[in-house]
Order: C-alpha cells, then structure tokens, then sequence
C-alpha cells in the first residue's frame, strides 16, 4: 500500500470529493482522520472506510470555531505524533450575486471557512507536517479564484486569497523542509456545491468525485515541485 503507516486529515469529509478522497487515501492504507460538522454523515464514511478493510478516526469539528482547530491538531499530536498529509477541502459557496449585493453575513462566514481556517490549519499543523519524513499539502480550489465570473465574486475572492496563502506556504516552507504544496483544481465535479450553483445540470454530465480523488492520490505518490497546481479534467 502506498500511504501503509502514514496519518492523512481530510477537511470536509463527509461528503464529496473529501468524502471520495478520504476512502481512497484509506484504501492505500493511510489512517484518515475525518473532519466535518455532520457527526452522523462523518460516522457513515468512517464505516464505509472500515467496511473496506481501511482505518479512520472522526473528528467533528467546525472550522470557524476559535479554538476548533487547535484542539485537532493537539489531538493529532497526542495520538500520532506527526501528520503526513493535509487535504484541505472545507469550502462554502455563498450565494451568488452582484458584488454590489453580497451579503456581509454570508461572505464574512465563506471568507471564515474558506480563509481564515486555512490559516489556522496551517499555523496548527505546520509543527506536525515538519516531523514527517514526506508531508504534502493539498489545497482544493475553483476556476473562478483565477478566472473571474460576473455573481461569483463572494467565492472567488475567497478562494483567490485560499490559493495566495498556499502558494505562500510553499515557498516559505521549500527550503527548509520536506514539506510540499500543491493547489488542485477539480473542475467541475458532481457535487452538493456543483448542484447548488447549477440547478438545471444534469448531474451525470459531469465527472464524479472519486475521479478526482484517484488524481489526489495519484499526485500524493509523485515528487512534484512546490507550489505545484493542476486541473482535473473530465474523463473522455
């Protein structure tokens, strides 16, 4: 097995593609520790994943908690010891509107998720990943963070500032560590967020979450230069 012994955390694995990736990971015999909110839906993974024959660990945590984070990582720390692989993939997509119409409650709760805990993940788990012998960053982003759309400001700008922290962590961290980033792009992917931005696609025309996982796996195995980006396109 590819991960045998090694520890993944998995932001918004409950459904989706964290969902899809978390049971990949676990199928190359990393243990995954599970994080979300749904307590109920993350038990759900957590037995698919054992039903597998893989290993997982719930952590239901709300990202925009204070101090959620850090009492993962102190968790983390306890039990493992290190983490050797961070998929950061906990996103929410405010509502899409005019820039001149964003809805400050909304867009400062997606830029809490989207930003500030992509911070806090990284400042409480930076420690963590420096003691593996090989930790990879994964940061999930959206065409729309470099491509700018009319009514997707509120996400882009999210997003945009989601991939500028990473693209700085990587260049701070490459010279002094083992550590590598790589922002992917999944493209678009047959999701609850997919669905709630275009209700009128049928969701078979696009390509379903363990497409992408099967890359973040695949990537997770190569040694790419940091920051590495990519796009996951639809299989032909």
């Amino acid at each position: 097995m590819k991960f045998e012994g090694q520890v993944a955390l998995v932001t918004g694995a409950s459904r989706g593609i964290g969902e899809a990736t978390a049971v990949a990971l676990a199928a190359e015999g990393a243990h995954v520790v599970l994080t979300g909110r749904d307590t109920k839906a993350l038990e759900r993974v957590e037995e698919r994943i054992y039903d597998a024959g893989g290993s997982a660990t719930i952590a239901p945590v709300d990202l925009v908690e204070p101090d959620g984070i850090a009492r993962l990582a102190s968790a983390v720390q306890d039990r493992w010891g290190k983490l050797d692989m961070l998929v950061i993939n906990a996103a929410i997509l405010p509502e899409l509107t005019s820039v001149a119409d964003i809805d400050q409650r909304a867009f400062n709760k997606a830029l809490t998720t989207n930003v500030l805990s992509t911070q806090a993940l990284i400042a409480n788990f930076d420690p963590l990943l420096k003691k593996s012998a090989d930790a990879r960053v994964i940061g999930m982003t959206t065409t729309v963070a470099q491509a700018p759309r009319a009514y997707w400001g509120a996400y882009g700008a999210t997003k945009a500032a989601f991939e500028v922290l990473l693209d700085c962590y990587a260049q701070e961290v490459a010279k002094v560590s083992k550590i590598r980033v790589a922002i992917v792009n999944p493209g678009a992917t047959r999701t609850a967020m997919r669905a709630r931005a275009y209700p009128g696609e049928a969701p078979a025309s696009v390509k379903p979450p363990e497409v992408v996982a099967d890359r973040v796996v695949g990537l997770l195995t190569e040694d790419f230069a940091s920051p590495h980006r990519e796009t996951v396109n639809q299989p032909q």
